[in-house]
């Protein structure tokens, strides 16, 4: 069996210290490391090659924020903050830095391992509410970047489908459903856009479907 290879990052020493105790129970997870801050997490991030960090939000001198941003740009590992309130302003911004998704810190001892297993898969795990203030910021910021959509004429017509149906917060298999194709094919789908359009995840996916234009508020 490979092991997921987990970073926890979180300045409070109790809460640091569960999490790292849960996710270390589980037979496919290995608790590599741990970090009371975001300029430790960064540097534990590229010395131990996590699969995942779970990424406090806000942590004194280096925040969760700059920290995500630097280790999506520095390494392989997929970002999944925490936070105490789901209308956390930081939330946002750690998603345009590259974060996968986010977790309430006092989730479930389930939840919180199936929310590491997913994005460690390469799923997003993004609540609607943030999903509505994602799309309320780009409504905000005015008209659709040009280059953005310049990069649309790189997929297919049922990448482009399935990319409007990512927008829409659809899952492979709701996608599968509303596309009339095999869950397979999705996923392949998905895949490739993600590619060809050198994002991350599904998270920015979303972004990215609101940002080009392909997706737009309301409809």
């Amino acid at each position: 069996m490979t092991l997921m290879r987990v970073l926890v990052a979180d300045d409070q020493d109790l809460f640091r210290g569960g999490f790292a105790m849960i996710l270390g129970a589980q037979d496919d997870i290995s608790v590599v490391g741990e970090a009371a801050d975001g300029a430790e997490a960064i540097a534990k991030a590229v010395e131990l090659e996590p699969d995942l960090v779970l990424m406090d939000i806000r942590m004194p001198h280096v925040d969760g924020v700059t920290a995500t941003a630097e280790i999506c740009r520095r390494t392989s590992a997929k970002v999944l903050v925490l936070t105490m309130y789901d209308i956390d302003d930081y939330v946002y911004e750690a998603l345009r830095a590259g974060a996968s998704g986010f977790l309430l810190k006092d989730v479930r001892r389930d939840d919180l391992v199936r929310a590491v297993r997913l994005v460690a898969a390469g799923e997003s795990l993004l609540a609607p509410s943030v999903t509505r203030r994602l799309i309320e910021d780009v409504v905000r910021r005015g008209t659709p970047r040009p280059t953005l959509r310049a990069r649309l004429g790189t997929l297919t017509e049922r990448e482009i489908d399935t990319l409007r149906q990512i927008a829409r917060g659809l899952s492979n298999a709701e996608i599968a459903a509303e596309l009339v194709v095999s869950e397979h094919t999705v996923k392949t789908h998905v895949s490739n856009l993600l590619t060809k359009l050198g994002l991350r995840d599904r998270a920015q996916a979303v972004m990215f479907a609101y940002e080009s234009g392909l997706a737009v508020a309301g409809s």
